[in-house]
């Protein structure tokens, strides 16, 4: 197998223009953080589902972007080829520049790891360990040693609120907190983008403006950040918003 060669900062920058007010423009690099080229995503059927049809999308260092779309819009589905959870059966996916393509299942695996957090509406999270073995859980199989992973894990869960649940079991946490948890578990390793999928899905309205106004924060401290979502108040909250329809970007409010 061969061995994956990372080189961040190579052939994935985007210019961009923005006007002032002295009417000159200020060239501004937007370092593109994954990007979808031509993407398609069939299943195998009588006649073949098309899921995805030709999708081609950019997201930038720094984004906070909703991803919304009815049932069957093929959301989910661009989510789990934007995280490298499933290859497209056409077309590229790049992240950070690196060609998806490329990669063999045990590269991609490893970049997947690496570069990619994931949040979504389960928790998943292991019911004998404390919230900060969980977090550290996130980086096992990174070479990190377990002294770094426990301080990092400890960090994280202090950024999210939790500075005093370290030691909690899933159990003893609510639902609100056990998202915390996930999403502290994503920041490990501080990956390239984290994409979540519907992760308000199984709280009540006020923790989830909670878990929301966490995103945003964390998003303003840097983190890239994709959201699948239903709610159309999560949604339009965000500065960005693409979305679905039947396998294709219907709009794309950053083109507006």
């Amino acid at each position: 197998m061969g061995h994956l060669s990372w080189q961040p900062g190579i052939n994935f920058s985007r210019r961009s223009t923005r006007p002032v007010s002295d009417h000159s423009v200020i060239q501004e690099e937007k370092t593109v953080v994954l990007e979808l080229l031509g993407v398609e995503k069939s299943y195998p059927g009588n006649p073949p589902v098309r899921a995805l049809r030709g999708i081609d999308l950019l997201v930038r260092k720094g984004e906070l972007l909703a991803l919304v779309g009815t049932s069957g819009s093929g959301k989910s589905t661009m989510l789990n080829v934007m995280g490298a959870l499933d290859r497209p059966t056409a077309g590229n996916v790049l992240i950070e520049g690196q060609d998806l393509s490329n990669l063999s299942d045990r590269q991609l695996s490893s970049l997947r790891g690496r570069r990619i957090g994931f949040i979504f509406q389960q928790f998943h999270l292991i019911a004998g360990m404390s919230a900060v073995e969980n977090v550290s859980a996130g980086l096992l199989y990174q070479g990190i040693s377990r002294s770094r992973r426990h301080s990092n894990a400890i960090t994280l869960l202090h950024r999210v609120g939790l500075g005093d649940r370290l030691a909690h079991l899933p159990h003893q946490l609510s639902g609100g907190e056990q998202q915390r948890v996930a999403i502290a578990r994503a920041l490990m390793g501080e990956p390239a983008i984290i994409l979540a999928d519907e992760l308000t899905g199984n709280l009540d309205s006020k923790t989830s403006e909670e878990i929301i106004d966490l995103l945003h924060q964390l998003n303003r401290d840097g983190s890239t950040i994709v959201v699948v979502t239903h709610d159309g108040a999560i949604a339009h909250s965000f500065p960005g918003m693409v979305t679905l329809l039947d396998g294709l970007v219907a709009n794309d409010s950053r083109a507006a």
